[in-house]
């Protein structure tokens, strides 16, 4: 879905109007992190439901956006995906989830994820398999959404969401496997903290052992990372776990997993 031919401007000024007002429009994905942080979101909201022909969910949502004590990307995205759920539930509106979480804007399908995470009536399986299609996605910011969305919901369900996970960590897809480890990770980027993983970091084991030689250093960079998650509170833990992949593996890929997940205990 990404357009791999186009590159993203530097800065936000260096956009050019043209690419802006597609990316408002909901015509285009964005190319890289300084454009997704430029889109207008309640304009490109206003215009995909106009689009939709969704023109009366504009200002709920609008007024939720603007009640925002902190307005961001992520709290602007939840938000969004959140209303939408919510007024599509109560006017069993059934068309305009999957349009949204289809769509061909990136941003679009950020809101999408979130329609998915924070449906209380799926269960727990039913929402990571919703989910795996944007943890698969082209688009770096749908990806990272998409494991935030359901953050939630896999804390409440932690020993069922690892049991899920720990499958993931065989497909084929390197963004899949890098799903399973970074949606778990014990305290996380920009997200609610698992308190039980990072007093008991062992839990994890069973998405982390499948993963200690991943050829992908997409997901090597999230293993590592868990791993040094969990080494602030059980240092000790991920101390011993590096020594026995060590012994297990003489690879670069584990090498460089062991050196990232040590980072914070050699400091």
């Amino acid at each position: 879905m990404t357009d791999t031919k186009r590159k993203g401007s530097r800065s936000a000024k260096d956009i050019p109007a043209s690419i802006l007002n597609q990316l408002n429009l909901g015509e285009i994905e964005t190319a890289n992190l300084v454009e997704w942080l430029a889109v207008d979101q309640k304009l490109l909201l206003e215009n995909v439901l106009q689009k939709m022909e969704r023109t009366h969910y504009i200002k709920p949502i609008t007024d939720q956006i603007n009640s925002l004590q902190k307005q961001t990307v992520n709290t602007i995205n939840e938000t969004i995906g959140s209303c939408i759920l919510e007024i599509a539930t109560k006017q069993n509106d059934i068309e305009i989830l999957p349009a949204i979480q289809s769509h061909q804007s990136d941003l679009v399908r950020c809101w999408g994820t979130y329609t998915i995470g924070r449906n209380a009536q799926l269960s727990i399986t039913e929402i990571l398999s919703k989910i795996k299609p944007f943890a698969a996605d082209t688009h770096f910011g749908v990806r990272e959404i998409s494991w935030l969305a359901i953050r939630s919901a896999l804390i409440k369900n932690l020993d069922e969401s690892l049991n899920m996970l720990s499958k993931w960590t065989n497909d084929p897809d390197e963004n899949v496997r890098r799903f399973a480890s970074e949606a778990t990770r014990p305290r996380g980027v920009w997200s609610e903290h698992i308190e039980q993983l990072k007093q008991q970091p062992e839990l994890g084991l069973v998405i982390l052992e499948p993963l200690f030689s991943d050829p992908s250093k997409y997901v090597q960079n999230s293993v590592a990372n868990w791993l040094n998650d969990a080494s602030k509170t059980q240092p000790q833990f991920v101390i011993d776990i590096c020594k026995k992949w060590q012994k297990k593996s003489a690879s670069k890929e584990t090498a460089y997993i062991v050196k990232k997940a040590l980072r914070t205990i050699e400091k």
